[in-house]
């Protein structure tokens, strides 16, 4: 979390306009998701890589660590797509070519959704989207709701941090039966802890008056139509070749 947080709000594009990145991404998510993915896909994950890497400036593993947790889900989720289970006679376990090409569709599409995902959240930090989202109708408490969940995850990861590293020098986590109880004693003091900070929240923010909104300062973006056009670009070379492609295969 501190990463992608640190990287949001230092890379080359943090300055850009949320829509100059959240429309192109956004688009090339459509895309993945309506066009075939065996020729779409790729040409989605490769594009938003090198925009993240290459343009925007975040280094490569901080990407790839982004997009570990869930291309481990998948993978883990292929065996079960691919393999096809006959009862007929007895249990038969046998691959399906049907379900190969399910699990790999499927597999390549997600990932190509979750790189324009970890584009947006790699390039852009969470207070520049506040203002769009009220723009568009969004209400007043659920954005509150984003902005407190955003800040508490960062105070207990803290607290999680440092309550696993006072009992690791206790040796909490030397055997099995210890770490279980060292992270129960973990969760129930961070869930503690969170009912506390939340009563302690509600008190500070009615001494100070809160009507229900918060107001944060958010800096001007100027909207670039050049590079407006230049993320639609990519959209509609992305779009084409996948089509191309698409008619070659078939």
């Amino acid at each position: 979390m501190r990463a992608i947080d640190h990287h949001a709000w230092t890379n080359r594009w943090r300055d850009w306009h949320p829509a100059e990145k959240l429309l192109p991404a956004g688009s090339l998510l459509i895309l993945t998701l309506m066009l075939p993915p065996l020729t779409t896909a790729p040409l989605v994950l490769t594009g938003m890589m090198v925009a993240t890497v290459r343009g925007a400036g975040v280094p490569l593993q901080t990407l790839l660590s982004v997009l570990a947790a869930p291309a481990a889900f998948l993978l883990a989720g292929i065996p079960f797509l691919a393999v096809s289970v006959d009862f007929a006679e007895g249990v038969n376990l046998h691959l399906s070519a049907e379900g190969l090409r399910l699990a790999l569709t499927t597999t390549l599409r997600a990932l190509a959704a979750m790189s324009c995902l970890a584009f947006l959240i790699l390039t852009t930090p969470l207070t520049d989207w506040i203002a769009p989202l009220r723009r568009i109708g969004v209400p007043a408490g659920v954005v509150e709701l984003i902005l407190l969940i955003y800040r508490l995850i960062f105070v207990f990861f803290e607290r999680a941090l440092t309550g696993h590293q006072a009992q690791t020098a206790r040796l909490g986590y030397s055997r099995v039966d210890r770490s279980v109880r060292s992270l129960g004693l973990l969760a129930g003091n961070l869930f503690q802890r969170a009912l506390a900070q939340a009563r302690r929240l509600e008190i500070g923010l009615m001494a100070r008056g809160y009507t229900g909104e918060l107001r944060v300062l958010a800096p001007k973006h100027v909207l670039s139509r050049t590079r407006l056009a230049a993320g639609l670009g990519l959209v509609g070379l992305v779009g084409a070749t996948s089509g191309l492609l698409a008619r070659g295969l078939s």
